[in-house]
């Protein structure tokens, strides 16, 4: 059996990604389950987030990789598929270059956005949590198996939502007026509207509960209890969490996966910015959830951001003609977040009292 380069690539980057996420949920150290200190999480958030960048520079140098691309007119192809607009020149070497400088861009673009997105997540997680009763000590280990889980359902709705993408244009004009209705929302929208979270009745509980036999209380740190007795596996309510969390993520899925789309529609570049963005969430959680007040305008930066990716699917022709680009969209990102970032270190809040 004879692998192509692409199919080489992906393998390797599944196994790379797959021990890095051990080292990071301590699969080589005694005890995985431990409270995270914030030291740790900030070192594991860099590891993370220079992983990303360092995944920027490898796809400048071998993005062919990811298509497997050997000629010109295979590149010829996946420009008329993904990147339409671009112009080409007719040296190939050069051409690919090019090509692949624009596919860093685009990631690096995408990447940013999912993982400035990704802070919403944050909010709702430390609900969950404290929602169903769950001790510090277990957050990780349920945060890593249920990020991974979410992975693996992110990448059949991005291959589904290209595959509609590449055949019905007006979806995107469907997923940019949803973006701008969701980005005015959160904008609009007051701190005390969050949700309380009432474990018993969460729908996918509910539906676990029907599917599964449920211990009634957690043993350690396991996901899954064997009674000897009568011979019966149990899920633990550890295991619901995680449960919750993957569903959790793959519901705020339904806002990011569309914003990336504005950015590319090169299915695997909005799959690499997913894993990274969301494999950082762990450590990010851990890193910004003692220090999440300090940004209290980055909330209303969100809502912008999502607005701004809306508006931009949209007008995407009236853009591109203007000549506005990707790496455009990359400034106006970095600059939302460092406006909402700094506003919220800037202006102290006011005190009622």
């Amino acid at each position: 059996m004879t692998f192509s380069n692409e199919s080489i690539f992906f393998i390797g980057f599944a196994i790379f990604v797959g021990f890095v996420m051990a080292l990071d949920l301590g699969a080589f150290s005694k005890s995985t389950s431990h409270k995270v200190s914030f030291k740790e999480a900030g070192i594991w958030s860099a590891v993370w987030v220079a992983l990303a960048v360092g995944f920027f520079f490898f796809l400048r140098q071998y993005g062919y990789l990811i298509h497997d691309i050997s000629d010109a007119s295979h590149l010829e192809l996946l420009k008329a598929k993904y990147y339409e607009k671009m112009q080409l020149p007719s040296d190939f070497d050069i051409a690919l270059k090019k090509f692949q400088n624009s596919m860093a861009i685009d990631y690096l673009t995408g990447y940013l956005t999912e993982y400035s997105l990704s802070v919403d997540n944050i909010f709702v997680f430390i609900l969950i949590f404290n929602s169903f009763g769950v001790r510090e000590k277990f957050y990780k280990k349920v945060l890593v198996w249920g990020i991974l889980g979410s992975i693996i359902l992110r990448f059949i709705f991005i291959f589904i939502g290209a595959a509609l993408i590449q055949q019905f244009d007006w979806i995107l004009y469907l997923f940019g007026g949803f973006l701008v209705y969701t980005g005015l929302k959160i904008f609009f929208s007051k701190d005390e509207d969050a949700e309380n979270i009432e474990p018993a009745n969460h729908p996918i509980v509910k539906l676990a509960s029907k599917v599964f036999n449920v211990y009634k209380r957690n043993v350690t740190d396991n996901f899954l209890i064997y009674n000897k007795k009568i011979r019966k596996w149990y899920i633990t309510p550890l295991f619901l969490v995680m449960l919750v969390i993957a569903g959790t993520d793959v519901v705020f899925a339904v806002d990011s996966i569309p914003a990336i789309f504005s950015i590319t529609k090169d299915p695997y570049i909005v799959f690499f910015s997913n894993v990274f963005a969301i494999m950082g969430l762990r450590s990010m959680f851990f890193f910004l959830s003692s220090i999440m007040g300090l940004f209290r305008f980055l909330k209303y930066g969100l809502g912008v951001l999502l607005t701004f990716i809306g508006l931009k699917m949209l007008l995407h022709h009236q853009m591109e003609a203007f000549g506005f680009t990707n790496t455009y969209s990359l400034f106006v990102i970095i600059g939302i977040l460092a406006v909402s970032i700094g506003a919220s270190v800037l202006i102290p809040e006011k005190k009622i009292g």
